[in-house]
């Protein structure tokens, strides 16, 4: 029978390990507080868009763009799983008779899917399921035209195959509603199945909960579960896996697993009325490393667009681990592209927690610590602010849904490569039928140097910064706002352009979208790379050389004028004195 891996298997051609699969997953232990996912519903934004926003940081993963090519599948055809973490083969399971393509985190049909891990009681992984996070995010990719067609098939798919991760929260959108689904599995506890004669887990499957966020309000997750109480079946508004079919019914706003409650009471998790069961206590109790390095930065994203959420300081601090943030909030204004773009930049600049501001910046004012995020000295365990932007980002996106365009044009993945806070978000239609090749799988990769590859390019530009942070960081900007500025104008005549081509002609409507996105990753490559060779030559040797209208200034005869030398800010000179003063004193 016909057989489909369960990701395009790219064009390796440096390397020979399948690092960086589209359907790989992470089952083994994950950095603390890894993914920063965002949500803004429909009544929340500027034009009506709903959105989703994902960042994919790890050490071990590299940034490019999937494709996945959709199609009709024979009787019999199976679909290999891989884990998404070491590529390692899951299993195999019956490919659907249709699927849709997928350009990265979004599908043809503006369906898109973004993840936190949050791991939750390490006892309820199952190691019998073969079904992994990676691969519940692009199953249902491929298999869906809907939020909720997403959450059913993977809440199917779990049911039937047995899933293979820990604790993960999805995010889940189209063009009308955006959704969160939190899942863990149930351990792994074997019985001798009668039929077969062979062990299998009593506890297949998994627990989970989706809720629809209200219209009108945001939502955020970052590596804890962020689903507490909820309303339980009352076969209007809230259903139980056991009626999946009715999630089709636009009334429902929850849906979970029908044994949610009482798997957890079995374990001795809850003990409470089955109204007052809340999952993220039961399933992924609250500690200080979830509020400090995980609930801050959903406090930062709705403290950026809301007021009151100073109330909460406290709890993300560490301190109050009870005062738990709502699970989504009305903005104060709508939100734009643009805003999530600067969402995905945070470094809780503005808060107490600011990490420029204390000496583990350096005298730059530097806004990353290298891992690990805890650390040890006389006996005392410290800790580093873990924030939204990040140096190990392997890829970052803002997916926009717009229902009043045709689905290949509504759709944009405004993707970026590396660090967010240095990266260009640029804008990859759902439609596109090809990859651009400075964001294709196999340019490259972690362990593999390319020079066409966006992900080196902007990596380079990123490492640099990095050591002159308060100088460079603004040279960045500058142009990161330039370009970025530039493709939020020009999609409106894209837009319109791809449109009136669509009805009649839509092999070439496709192919206008396919060129743009590629001619956009082209041109920021380049200008990408003429950065990184501008700031080598400004900055080097710790000078700063001077400049007019963008050009290097020389004396009348052609010779370099004198750099600046912007030495130390006052408050490093200072920390410099207290600690090695009497040794750097000169003597009057």
């Amino acid at each position: 029978m016909p057989t489909t891996p369960s990701r395009p298997f790219p064009r390796r051609r440096r390397i020979a390990l399948p690092v960086c699969c589209a359907l790989a997953t992470l089952a083994a232990p994950r950095p603390a507080g890894a993914c920063t996912n965002f949500l803004v519903t429909r009544g929340a934004s500027v034009d009506g868009s709903t959105m989703v926003t994902y960042s994919a940081d790890s050490h071990v993963r590299y940034g490019e763009l999937y494709l996945r090519r959709g199609g009709t599948w024979p009787a019999g055809a199976t679909v290999k799983l891989f884990d998404r973490g070491d590529a390692r083969p899951l299993g195999e399971i019956p490919q659907a008779a249709k699927t849709y393509n997928v350009i990265g985190f979004m599908n043809e049909n503006q369906v898109a899917i973004g993840e936190s891990t949050f791991g939750g009681r390490k006892e309820l992984e199952d190691k019998t399921g073969i079904v992994d996070y990676g691969s519940l995010m692009f199953l249902a990719m491929d298999r869906s035209r809907t939020a909720r067609e997403a959450i059913r098939t993977i809440a199917e798919l779990v049911a039937e195959h047995g899933y293979a991760s820990t604790g993960e929260s999805f995010s889940i959108g189209d063009p009308d509603e955006v959704w969160i689904m939190e899942i863990i599995g149930k351990g792994t506890d074997p019985v001798l199945d009668q039929k077969s004669n062979r062990q299998v887990n009593r506890d297949k499957g998994a627990v989970w909960v989706a809720i629809r966020i209200p219209d009108g309000q945001i939502s955020a997750h970052a590596n804890h579960a962020r689903i507490t109480t909820f309303p339980l079946e009352n076969g209007t508004t809230s259903i139980s896996s056991r009626h999946l079919g009715k999630l089709s019914d636009p009334r429902v706003e929850v849906v979970y697993s029908h044994d949610v409650v009482d798997f957890a009471r079995r374990k001795g998790y809850f003990s409470g009325r089955d109204e007052e069961f809340r999952f993220a206590d039961a399933y992924a109790p609250m500690d200080f490393g979830a509020a400090r390095f995980c609930e801050v930065r959903v406090w930062s994203f709705f403290k950026g667009l809301c007021t009151g959420m100073d109330s909460y300081l406290d709890h993300v601090k560490g301190k109050d681990l009870a005062n738990r943030l709502p699970l989504s909030v009305k903005p104060d204004r709508k939100v734009s592209v643009s805003d999530l773009m600067a969402a995905k930049r945070d470094h809780l600049e503005g808060t107490e927690l600011d990490m420029r501001l204390d000496t583990g910046a350096g005298p730059f004012g530097l806004p990353y610590r290298w891992r690990p995020l805890t650390w040890e000295l006389e006996g005392k365990t410290y800790v580093n602010e873990r924030a939204t932007a990040t140096q190990q980002t392997g890829f970052s996106y803002v997916a926009q849904m717009r229902k009043w365009l045709p689905a290949p044009i509504g759709g944009i993945l405004w993707f970026g490569v590396d660090d967010a806070s240095s990266t260009v978000y640029m804008p990859m239609y759902c439609g596109i039928t090809r990859v651009p090749e400075s964001l294709a799988e196999g340019n490259g990769d972690l362990l593999a140097y390319s020079d066409t590859a966006a992900f080196w390019t902007f990596s380079k530009v990123a490492n640099f910064s990095y050591l002159r942070y308060d100088l460079m960081s603004q040279d960045v900007r500058r142009v990161q706002q330039e370009l970025e500025t530039k493709y939020l104008a020009q999609v409106p005549a894209i837009d319109a352009a791809a449109g009136s081509l669509l009805e009649k002609e839509p092999v070439r409507a496709r192919e206008l979208l396919t060129d743009y996105s590629g001619s956009v990753a082209a041109s920021t490559v380049r200008r990408w790379e003429e950065l990184f060779r501008h700031l080598l030559v400004k900055y080097i040797d710790g000078n700063v050389k001077k400049e007019r209208d963008g050009r290097f200034e020389r004396n009348e005869w052609g010779f370099p004028k004198p750099p600046a030398h912007p030495g130390y800010p006052e408050a490093w000179k200072r920390r410099v004195v207290e600690e090695a003063g009497e040794k750097l004193l000169q003597p009057k």
